[in-house]
């Protein structure tokens, strides 16, 4: 199709909700969308500069478009999230359809069993869920079988075989699981009053069930049945103790949908908490990996569409964290305070929990896809021009002007590479001056690296304030490499990254990835500069006065430590016990200097 059939489409677009769809050379769909009108939002797809690399290459491939037009904006974010699933464009966020979950189904027939199942059967039957967790479903089913004894058996239970006497009452019946409804030993209505209650409970009321319960408690006390009545007493606990266990908000909150966002560069983690009579009966993280750089709330609206449909949710309110529009007939909600505050926290929270879980298990498996995730975190949260993956941190040590030393320690893809770790003694600084030691360190540095052709690091990190990041400016520029490399410094007390010509710290996150890692850095470098700070300190100390002693070498000097352990004992040592360890000729001078007064 010529450009200018594709111009005629887009000024013969409708102003009408609805949903578009992209198609390439081959005439293939490679992009889905919606919109609240049709000629805005693709028009705008063709008069913007898009800043993302994806959009623009998406924009290139378009040869042809096709609409739909739709009565409203619901109707066209169902239709686009099915025409995703169905045709899964290249250049969409990609949904997948979950059909496994389980659900608890009552069966459509004459005394009705309650059970698991994971197929939807279209035959009357009534089925609650789909639950994201077995072990809910599990919980559930073991609760209401100690309150209500429910039949387990497939029998027809029709009046005509119940009383022809075809069937004979099973080991349940004498477990007293069941109460015999195969030989009419309980009527349909005796059992249906258990199931009215069973689907309040799986809905999340337990009001009625432990109003009864109670009722039943006190009416088998009056007649002095206390063992009965001992029975009800503890079907009462195990519902209060289920109750108290499940309810975490007000039981005011009802039939709401709960979401919220946690979003990286690469992708978005959608958390769904589905509340009734201030329980959560439902709960569900989808992970969404971001195509076109998507904002959270266009990430939030798929995926509440998504969600909604694959649990066949029918809130009319829903609580998210910031406003959207999700069409007539349904509320939104975004809580300031009180108990939807708290709910729509606990949801954060277990999205924020589920993306760290995801983070630890990419770790292990695809450790790529977690290097490539670090990296583009930190060039978003540092600022800079490209990802950091050489970076170079240095710290200077010294205690009261003594020995001064410098260590640069170094990160290759966010983790240490020690073989490149170097210390270095400063050379042309004469007593305590941090200032012209780093001046002097990473000058010495970057020209080494220069004359050998060596790589240089994308960002360098001085662990030091405004003073010592100037003073590392002053070897760059003298290097000619102010533009060639980035540079911050980061402040101990608050942890304030400093950047050149900028007065204002910048403050990450003190839970952020980039954070850490740098934190790693600045104390990597220090453990570094202190250890071979105090190795010097310790030989210096030692040695000094064995090497002053003319004709005794290191060699010399080593021997005698490890057979004597300390310097002063060798100064009280006797000609004799030092012959034995270095000869007669060495063994004299070291005498001779010790005891020549």
């Amino acid at each position: 199709m010529s450009k200018s059939t594709l111009e005629i489409q887009l000024k013969t677009l409708p102003s009408s909700p609805g949903v578009y769809q992209y198609f390439d050379v081959n005439d293939v769909i490679i992009y889905v969308g919606k919109a609240k009108n049709l000629k805005k939002r693709v028009s705008s797809y063709f008069t913007k500069t898009h800043e993302d690399g994806k959009t623009r290459v998406l924009v290139k491939k378009i040869v042809s478009i096709k609409h739909i037009v739709v009565a409203t904006e619901t109707d066209a974010l169902l239709l686009e999230n099915n025409l995703i699933k169905k045709y899964q464009p290249r250049y969409n966020v990609l949904l997948k359809d979950d059909k496994s979950y389980p659900w608890i189904c009552i069966k459509k027939e004459r005394f009705p069993r309650v059970f698991q199942t994971r197929r939807l059967i279209k035959d009357g039957s009534e089925y609650f869920g789909p639950y994201t967790s077995g072990r809910t479903v599990h919980t559930l089913l073991d609760l209401i079988k100690g309150l209500y004894p429910l039949r387990t058996c497939k029998y027809d239970l029709s009046p005509e075989k119940i009383e022809s006497g075809k069937y004979k009452v099973c080991l349940e019946y004498h477990l007293g699981n069941c109460k015999g409804a195969c030989e009419g030993f309980e009527t349909e209505a005796e059992y249906d009053i258990g199931i009215k209650a069973i689907r309040e409970i799986l809905k999340g009321n337990f009001k009625d069930s432990l109003s009864q319960f109670k009722d039943q408690m006190k009416a088998l006390a009056a007649e002095m049945l206390f063992e009965d009545a001992q029975k009800v007493k503890e079907k009462v606990a195990v519902l209060e103790n289920y109750q108290a266990r499940s309810t975490i908000v007000n039981p005011k909150i009802s039939n709401v949908d709960v979401f919220s966002i946690i979003s990286d560069e690469s992708y978005a983690y959608i958390n769904f908490l589905q509340i009734s009579y201030g329980s959560i009966i439902r709960s569900h993280t989808l992970e969404i990996k971001k195509k076109l750089q998507e904002t959270d709330l266009q990430l939030l609206v798929l995926a509440m569409t998504e969600i909604r449909q694959r649990f066949n949710s029918m809130s009319k309110e829903i609580y998210v964290p910031f406003k959207v529009d999700l069409g007539e007939g349904i509320k939104v909600t975004v809580p300031k305070l009180g108990d939807k505050k708290h709910i729509l926290e606990l949801s954060v929270r277990n999205a924020k929990y589920y993306r760290l879980e995801q983070l630890k298990q990419v770790k292990i498996t695809d450790p790529d896809r977690h290097v490539n995730r670090i990296m583009t975190q930190m060039k978003a949260d540092l600022r800079l021009s490209k990802e950091p993956r050489h970076i170079e941190c240095f710290d200077n040590s010294n205690i009261q002007g003594t020995h001064p030393v410098a260590a640069c320690v170094v990160f290759k893809n966010g983790k240490p590479s020690k073989k490149e770790y170097r210390h270095f003694n400063i050379k042309t600084v004469e007593g305590p001056d941090d200032y012209a030691s780093m001046t002097e360190v990473v000058y010495r540095r970057y020209k080494r690296l220069q004359d050998e052709g060596q790589p240089l690091p994308e960002l360098i990190i001085i662990d030091g304030g405004k003073g010592q990041l100037s003073a590392a400016l002053k070897s760059l520029d003298a290097l000619n490499l102010r533009g060639t490399i980035a540079i911050i410094g980061i402040a101990k007390r608050l942890e304030e990254l400093f950047y050149p010509n900028d007065p204002i710290p910048l403050y990450l996150d003190k839970k952020s990835e980039t954070l850490k890692i740098i934190q790693q850095l600045r104390n990597e470098a220090h453990r570094f500069g202190i250890e071979h700070h105090r190795n010097k300190r310790s030989k210096s100390a030692l040695n000094t006065e064995l090497e002053t002693i003319p004709g005794i070498g290191d060699k010399t000097i080593v021997d005698l430590l490890k057979h004597f352990k300390s310097a002063k004992r060798v100064s009280y040592a006797k000609l004799d016990e030092l012959e034995v360890v270095i000869g007669a000729s060495r063994a004299q001078r070291i005498y001779n200097y010790y005891n020549k007064n």
